[in-house]
């Protein structure tokens, strides 16, 4: 049976149980899957992270939801736009992992009237700042692109989804090796990538 190329994980950060952003994840998923992705979900809601803690050894919820992101290679995060910004919940797993994401590959999609461009450059900035690379693009759509048993309806999203599933899989293929290739490298000064130096084996 032929390998996965890339381990991706698509996290819902929405509160709601009728989510507009997570049945944007689960295409994204899909379609990933279908060109040889491993996929797993990480619905926050339904398993919910302590309130980040740097002080704290962590508890049942986050060391699950760890082993899933120590798992992925790529990401694909799902948000509502609340007044311009992320949700909370998605916020909250970045502060949670931002050491474990270095050298991974995300994707954005978010529901939201206005596209949800802010949402998405908040969340870019966030995941610079952890060392990771965020796709130049993302997905920002509203409710109405979304039917009532969650399949996506509006043509035009439904195809930028599958776009964003073919990048995150090219280029997080890539960058998966890359980065292995990197942590199995040398250490030294001059010598060695930020994978290596920041020692994430």
């Amino acid at each position: 049976m032929e390998q996965p190329t890339l381990n991706l994980l698509g996290v819902i950060g929405s509160p709601r149980s009728d989510s507009v952003s997570a049945a944007f994840v689960g295409a994204v998923l899909a379609e990933a899957a279908s060109r040889n992705a491993a996929t797993r979900l990480l619905d926050l809601r339904s398993q919910p992270l302590p309130l980040f803690d740097p002080g704290s050894d962590g508890d049942a919820g986050a060391v699950a939801a760890e082993a899933d992101v120590l798992w992925a290679d790529a990401f694909v995060l799902g948000t509502p736009d609340y007044h311009g910004a992320p949700s909370g919940i998605i916020k909250n797993f970045l502060d949670h992992f931002w050491r474990e994401f270095a050298g991974k590959l995300f994707g954005i999609v978010v529901s939201s009237h206005e596209k949800g461009l802010t949402v998405q450059d908040h969340l870019r900035t966030s995941v610079r700042q952890c060392y990771g690379w965020s796709l130049p693009y993302g997905v920002g759509a509203p409710p109405g692109a979304v039917g009532p048993d969650g399949s996506i309806t509006d043509h035009a999203v439904k195809q930028r989804l599958a776009m964003m599933a073919r990048d995150l899989v090219t280029y997080g293929s890539l960058l998966r090796r890359q980065r292995l290739a990197d942590l199995a490298g040398p250490r030294e000064s001059g010598a060695s990538g930020f994978m290596a130096r920041m020692h994430l084996d």
